[in-house]
């Protein structure tokens, strides 16, 4: 029987991390199913799932967590994944001015609405023609279905119009 883990590995950027970290996924016998990894401010952040024979998961936790003598934090939680078959996959896209407060705003209302934030991206930049920072966050949901899309849309439209910000929700399925 195979179980899941997730991993969070964050450590000084540098050359080689990956390849550090797959050595005892390997080794486990473990296959590397699904990650997101990053440079932010100099450090390296990675988030990924593996799966493993459950009888293998407990030495590969002492893989993983023995890359703390290379200088890397790496947590490893079990996980019981479970789709809810009645739910539906969302994409929101936005962009404004920046200022504080954008994303607890947001996921405010999603969160009110039992909606999950299964994916988030968010960055600034520069406006083209202003020069003004612009905030843009794009992120992949989960919506119960007893939210309807067209209310969850009125939802956050009344948000970014609060914020002073562009969103637009799509059905992932229909992308």
């Amino acid at each position: 029987m195979r179980t899941s883990l997730v991993l969070t590995v964050i450590g000084e950027d540098k050359p080689g991390i990956v390849e550090r970290v797959s050595e005892p996924i390997l080794a486990a016998g473990a296959n590397w199913e699904e990650s997101r990894m990053a440079r932010l401010a100099g450090k390296f952040a990675g988030l990924l799932r593996v799966s493993v024979d459950a009888d293998r998961a407990d030495a590969l936790t002492a893989g993983l967590t023995a890359l703390e003598r290379d200088g890397l934090k790496v947590v490893v939680e079990r996980s019981a994944a479970s789709e809810a078959a009645t739910s539906r996959s969302l994409r929101l896209d936005l962009v404004g001015n920046d200022h504080p407060g954008i994303i607890r705003d947001i996921s405010r209302v999603l969160a009110r609405h039992h909606v999950n934030i299964e994916e988030l991206e968010t960055d600034v930049t520069s406006a083209p023609m202003s020069g003004e920072t612009l905030f843009r966050a794009r992120a992949h949901l989960r919506a119960p279905s007893s939210v309807t899309f067209e209310f969850l849309r009125s939802q956050l439209e009344t948000l970014a119009g609060e914020l002073m910000v562009d969103v637009a929700l799509e059905d992932a399925a229909l992308r």
